[in-house]
C-alpha cells in the first residue's frame, strides 16, 4: 500500500524522513498483499443451486474452498457479496470483508443433468467466528478503512497491521477519518491514504507509543 505525506512542520518532516515513507498512492479496490487478503480459489462444486451465492457458506481451506451448508461443522465463512468478473475491475467488496475468494469459470460434465455452469467471479467472505481481520483495526481484509492501522514497510510503502499491536508489527499510523479531498483532513494529518469509494482520502495520524505495544519484526 502506498501513501502520500502531509507535512505540517519541520519536526514532522524529520520524523517521516526517518520512517522512510514517501509519496505515491495505492490503486483503489486492490486486494492487499496480506495472509488474510484472500488470494485463494474456490472449486465450483458442492452444496446449493448457485455456487457461493450471498448468505451461503464455504468450508475451511488454505488454498481452495468448497461450498457447504452454513449449519455444517465444516462451515467457516459466509458470503456477504458475490460478483462476476475480476475484483480489480468489478464492484468492491463490503468494507468489513475478511477475505476474497477468486472463483474460476467452470462448466458441467456432459452427463451432468444439472446446470452447474459457473462464470469467473469472486465472493466476499466474512468469517463465521472471530477473528475478523476486515474489521476496523483488525489488521487485514481486502480494504483499508477508517480505524485501520499501518506501519512502514520500506520503499515508500506502508502495510496494514492490527491496532492492538498483536499483528507482529507495531502500528505507526491510524486512519482517523475519510474525506473527499485532502484539504478536508485535519492539520494533524501525517499521511494521506487512498481508500477509494465516495470518500477516497484517508487522513492518518501518528499512533502514540501507548497504543502501539508490539515489537517491530526484524
Amino acid at each position: 500500500m502506498r501513501v502520500s505525506h502531509a507535512v505540517p512542520g519541520a519536526l514532522l518532516a524529520a520524523a517521516l524522513a526517518v520512517a522512510g515513507l514517501s509519496g505515491c498512492q495505492q490503486s483503489p479496490r486492490t486486494v492487499k498483499d496480506s495472509p488474510n487478503a484472500g488470494a485463494s480459489s474456490a472449486r465450483p462444486y458442492g452444496y446449493g443451486a448457485v455456487f457461493l451465492a450471498v448468505d451461503e457458506c464455504s468450508s475451511f481451506g488454505t488454498t481452495s474452498f468448497t461450498e457447504v451448508p452454513c449449519t455444517s461443522e465444516h462451515a467457516a465463512a459466509r458470503v456477504i457479496g458475490r460478483h462476476d468478473g475480476d475484483p480489480s475491475s468489478g464492484p468492491p467488496c463490503p468494507a468489513t470483508t475478511d477475505f476474497v475468494l477468486h472463483i474460476s469459470e467452470s462448466h458441467p460434465a456432459p452427463d451432468d443433468k444439472a446446470d452447474r455452469t459457473v462464470p469467473q467471479g469472486y465472493a466476499c467472505m466474512r468469517n463465521l467466528e472471530p477473528p475478523h481481520p476486515g474489521d476496523p483495526g483488525g489488521g487485514g481484509g481486502p480494504h483499508t478503512i477508517v480505524g485501520d492501522c499501518v506501519y512502514g514497510a520500506g520503499k515508500g510503502e506502508v502495510r496494514e497491521t492490527a491496532c492492538d499491536g498483536k499483528g507482529g508489527h507495531a502500528p505507526q499510523y491510524k486512519v482517523a477519518s475519510a474525506v473527499a479531498r485532502r484539504s478536508q483532513c485535519p492539520p494533524s494529518t501525517a499521511l494521506y491514504v487512498d481508500l477509494g469509494g465516495a470518500r477516497p482520502v484517508g487522513c492518518a495520524l501518528p499512533v502514540s507509543h501507548r497504543q502501539g505495544t508490539a515489537r517491530q519484526s526484524p
